[in-house]
């Protein structure tokens, strides 16, 4: 294997432009949220600011070993660091205490870990290993099955906890199968049935009967004029149709009475209009109110009235948008869209020019995971998407997410670092 003696030198400016300037306006926002008219020191642990500052020094910290270590080290460890995280997983199931219902967090003194964050940079490794292993092809059913495995196995775990937003994040990784030949008819079977889902929810399942038999009907023409396998593709057609059938009218109502949990049903028929109490839909309607309130250029930073007066609930962790859109306006909140826009198309760049492919699929699924975070978190405080709990990449409050987010981005940088470097 050939070595790169200048690392430093082949190190990305722009990413690490781009992730420096996220960091610190992202930290700024939570001193914002910490604020209260009187001047505060900036490093102090019994605030949120100064704890986060504390896990951005140790973020960076593991950044710097990161970037030392060889890349070679990540592969030959790729599985090691995934059964660890697994381990972990179901460690926190049985030994951690319950918040807000859910066993997600380790306690070490007064600080939280929580082990779904660090999953996802291990599931990525796991995930390029095992794609570029000489016996992964994906015109192969084994291949797809193993490979769907890696991404399900950490997120039947963190269902279990639970905790269903970070299970999102797993499902984004189908950009990553995709890219390497998984068939699309899958996930679009599963984009099929949630909108299934939430249709029959909203509108009963008569009614969405009655329109899965409108198109029912108006496909079977084209099939029975098809001159080969017509009867195959009728009886195919008709299986669907029952399927559907029974979906609707059984299968949507016991997931949603027996399966998912009270605040889910709620935050669900809160986004179709059919829930308006004040506990299912307060957080997100006084998310609205605080964005709402900044208007074009905002109130200023330090000067959120709505954040001061801690109006919205989880204004520094799930709802951190927040306070952004309250402080510094549409412009300011479109700015940091942009500056979102620019790291993924970066992370897009870094990606195409990998010469390795566990580099170039570990590129991507950073990608997926960032995406999904950003996308869902800001739908969530705009109130389009129900409220599932995933955080801001380095805009949330959390040293954990934090942690996981710049150890995903790091090992990237060494990767392209070293992308001349002779390795498969």
């Amino acid at each position: 294997m050939i070595r790169n003696d200048n690392r430093v030198l082949s190190l990305d400016f722009w990413s690490i432009l781009l992730y420096f300037l996220l960091l610190a306006w992202g930290w700024a926002n939570i001193y914002a949220v910490d604020f209260r008219g009187d001047a505060m020191p900036w490093f102090d642990l019994s605030t949120q600011h100064g704890k986060q500052l504390l896990w951005i020094a140790v973020s960076l910290f593991m950044g710097m070993l990161l970037l030392i270590i060889d890349q070679k080290f990540y592969a030959t460890f790729a599985y090691f660091f995934y059964g660890m995280v697994i381990l972990m997983l179901i460690a926190v199931l049985f030994l951690a205490p319950a918040v807000k219902g859910a066993h997600s967090w380790f306690q070490i003194g007064s600080f939280k870990l929580q082990p779904s964050e660090l999953a996802k940079f291990a599931t990525l490794l796991a995930l390029a290993r095992y794609l570029t292993g000489v016996q992964a092809n994906m015109k192969y059913f084994k291949t797809k099955i193993l490979a769907l495995s890696i991404i399900m196995l950490p997120a039947i775990f963190i269902l279990m906890q639970p905790d269903p937003g970070s299970v999102l994040v797993y499902l984004g990784l189908i950009i990553v199968l995709y890219r390497e030949a998984f068939p699309l008819w899958p996930f679009l079977i599963l984009m099929v049935l949630a909108i299934l889902f939430l249709l029959t929810i909203w509108l009963g399942p008569i009614p969405v009967l009655v329109a899965v038999s409108i198109i029912f009907l108006l496909t079977l023409p084209f099939v029975l004029r098809q001159a080969k396998k017509r009867k195959s593709r009728l009886l195919l057609l008709l299986l669907l149709f029952g399927l559907t059938g029974v979906y609707t009218q059984f299968g949507v109502k016991a997931v949603f009475q027996h399966v998912l949990k009270e605040h889910h049903k709620n935050r669900i028929n809160v986004l179709l209009g059919k829930a308006a109490d004040r506990g299912a839909d307060y957080n997100v309607t006084q998310s609205k109110i605080a964005i709402g309130s900044g208007g074009l250029t905002g109130k200023g930073f330090l000067k959120g009235t709505m954040t001061k007066g801690e109006f919205v609930p989880e204004q520094s962790t799930d709802f951190i948008f927040s306070t952004l859109g309250e402080e510094w306006g549409f412009l300011g909140s479109g700015v940091l869209v942009l500056l979102f826009m620019a790291f993924m198309l970066r992370i897009i760049f870094l990606a195409e020019r990998q010469r390795s492919r566990f580099s170039k699929i570990y590129a991507y699924g950073v990608l997926s995971i960032f995406l999904v975070h950003i996308v869902v978190n800001i739908s969530m405080a705009l109130g389009i998407f129900p409220v599932v709990g995933i955080p801001l990449p380095f805009f949330s409050y959390g040293g954990s997410s934090l942690l996981g987010f710049s150890i995903m981005f790091f090992i990237l940088l060494n990767f392209d670092a070293n992308r001349k470097t002779i390795f498969r």
